[in-house]
């Protein structure tokens, strides 16, 4: 087979070996039926009536091991019952991505599944699949397997026993096809990129009756409010990367119609290959999904037949798939497409310390184009939002690539479930991997950098106020933090006391992000972020009057971007900074972390014996020998 490297898939070239992410440790067996060796899925367990796994602490960032293994559910659609299996690799993480598959007309699903070879790339990938079976009748029309579907996946996005990144990979094959492709147009905002094999397609009316629907303003918290005239997307506008594989040559033609207008894509495809003819995203393009990552997206047709159980093909499929990723499965216009990180090529680098008497798992990314004593940034993903999913969620590994910083990526430990993880232990997980990032990495000492999204902003500003010490400068996204009335923070239920001490602070949020962020700092509504601003401005020795423009700078795609700055009183160095993204809901978007990195990038620090702090702002960032000033 002629692997694919994944940059240059997006580009539409053919190049080098397929890659598969680095994780440490050893592998272990997964929970099979008693009674079959490791190389035969054997009889599914069911998951109807068993008990959600228990916490395994033995395992950083892993579903529990009881979970992995071969799984039956079952669903009631309409009085019949139908079933779906779920496959978990033996290392597969917490929230990992998993590929849903309908698998084709009188096929066994142990069987397909390991023929065809899913079953080892699951494994070598470490992620899962949910698989998605006929009745006892074989696939129905697309309409017919609506219920099935919307039951089976409503499961699969929601449930104790396992958890999964939150945007999936859709494959289908004959019959199952047109099925999980309905799923895809009505849901097009969870789709990363899909595949069909030897499938009839969608009828022309089908695709009409989601074509012209228009996403809103309505989020999980507060409602997005658009501009007069503001023109709103389509759902026949959401870029999702497609491959058709041997389509029925006239049933299917709406459906490839209709994937190449929601792709923007250029009305002459070139040859690429194992993919047949490739239509490429136009250059230009003005699709909300790739505002920021460019026109990386594709829909390819490949006319001739495939074996479908052949391992071969199996691996094109992940191939084409596995190249993009996407984040922010709610909100729409925040919703983005973009190039997946490749562990093994990048040498994205997994590890694994003990904390408090818990195994913990953080990340490292050492770029080619960092130089010696390069800058160190670390991130706190947010709430349930692990060192994995938070890597491809922000795209902060290709900031790191394209500036020369060294990326240190935190996961979480259990909390709500055996199975969902949160900020514990962070104090002291921060205070040990500072010390061994600089014990083990050529870092730049007086450059290191905090950021984070939600709980993990928490942290950040947590830290800002109690140990400003520990940062040059921090910038975070959606969550303030203010001193009590009492004076103090809490980190992990310990309360510090505010140091009263200025650290350079930038914080992003969104129009409809939650209940903290209603309103701007102007208005009469007084909450949490106008708290936090009034803590930093006071240190800072600023009202909010002394802002730079009250109307603030807009800047972004669409100008989505509204930034207020303020500026140190007696060297006028920019010290404190809030954006307001107005096209946002809650989590966070790729387009933020450069704004960030703008903001981070020109502070340094250096802490004397005694404790004291020194900081200085380089209008370079450091890249102009001497031109650094105290402030």
């Amino acid at each position: 087979m002629t692997n694919i490297d994944r940059r240059q898939l997006l580009k539409g070239t053919a190049a080098v070996a397929m890659t598969a992410a680095i994780t440490t440790g050893a592998f272990t067996t997964p929970a099979y039926a008693a009674g079959h060796r490791p190389g035969d899925l054997g009889q599914a367990q069911p998951l109807d009536g068993r008990p959600f796994p228990a916490y395994d602490y033995t395992r950083a960032n892993k579903l529990p091991r009881e979970m992995t293994g071969y799984w039956t559910k079952s669903f009631d659609v309409a009085g019949t019952t139908r079933t779906a299996k779920v496959y978990i690799a033996a290392e597969t993480p917490i929230r990992s991505y998993y590929t849903v598959i309908a698998v084709p007309d009188g096929a066994d699903t142990a069987e397909f599944l390991q023929t065809s070879g899913w079953r080892d790339v699951a494994d070598q990938r470490d992620e899962g699949l949910f698989v998605l079976e006929p009745g006892l009748d074989g696939w129905g029309d697309a309409v017919a397997e609506g219920a099935y579907v919307q039951a089976a996946l409503t499961f699969f996005q929601s449930n104790n026993y396992f958890s999964i990144f939150g945007e999936h990979y859709l494959v289908g094959y004959g019959g199952g096809g047109p099925a999980v492709e309905a799923w895809a147009v009505a849901n097009p905002l969870l789709v990363i990129a899909q595949a069909y094999v030897d499938s009839a397609g969608l009828s022309a009316a089908y695709l009409d009756t989601y074509a012209s629907r228009e996403f809103d303003g309505h989020t999980q918290y507060s409602p997005v409010t658009f501009p007069p005239d503001f023109r709103l997307i389509r759902y026949d506008e959401v870029v999702v990367p497609t491959w058709y594989i041997h389509p029925d040559a006239t049933s299917a033609a709406a459906s490839i119609a209709y994937w190449k207008h929601a792709n923007d894509t250029l009305a002459t495809g070139i040859s690429e290959g194992f993919l047949g003819t490739g239509y490429h995203q136009r250059p230009g393009s003005d699709r909300w999904m790739t505002s920021h990552a460019g026109p990386i997206s594709k829909v390819a047709v490949q006319t001739h037949p495939v074996n479908r159980r052949s391992s071969v093909v199996t691996r094109q499929i992940v191939e084409f798939l596995t190249a993009y990723t996407r984040y922010e499965n709610f909100f729409a216009y925040s919703n983005s497409l973009y190039e997946r990180a490749d562990y093994k090529s990048l040498g994205i680098e997994v590890h694994t310390m003990q904390v408090a008497g818990f195994v913990r798992e953080y990340l490292v990314y050492v770029p080619r184009s960092a130089r010696r004593k390069a800058p160190v940034v670390f991130v706190w993903p947010g709430d349930s939002q692990t060192d994995k999913v938070f890597v491809d969620a922000t795209q902060w590994w290709k900031l790191a690539e394209r500036e020369g910083f060294i990326l240190v990526v935190i996961c979480e430990q259990y909390s709500r479930t055996s199975v969902v993880v949160s900020h514990h232990d962070s104090l002291v997980l921060f205070r040990q991997l500072r010390d061994t990032i600089t014990a083990q990495y050529d870092v730049d000492p007086t450059r290191f950098y905090s950021t984070g999204h939600s709980a993990g902003s928490q942290v950040t500003q947590n830290l800002a106020i109690a140990f400003p010490e520990y940062f040059a400068a921090v910038a975070t996204t959606s969550f303030p933090v203010a001193p009590n009335p009492a004076g103090t923070i809490s980190i992990d239920s310990v309360a510090y006391p505010a140091s009263g001490q200025k650290i350079p602070n930038y914080m992003i949020y969104g129009y409809g992000d939650i209940q903290q962020f209603v309103g701007t700092l102007w208005d009469d509504t007084q909450n949490a972020t106008d708290g936090w601003a009034q803590y930093h401005l006071g240190v800072d020795g600023l009202a909010l009057s002394d802002v730079d423009t009250a109307a603030g700078l807009r800047s972004g795609f669409h100008d989505r971007f509204q930034t207020w700055t303020w500026y140190d009183p007696g060297s006028h160095v920019p010290i404190f900074k809030v954006t307001k993204n107005a096209y946002r809901s809650h989590n966070t978007t790729c387009e933020e972390p450069p704004l960030l990195w703008d903001f981070l990038k020109h502070y340094s620090w250096e802490v004397a014996p005694n404790g004291t702090v020194t900081r200085y702002y380089s209008p370079s960032a450091f890249s102009r020998p001497g031109d650094r000033r105290r402030f």
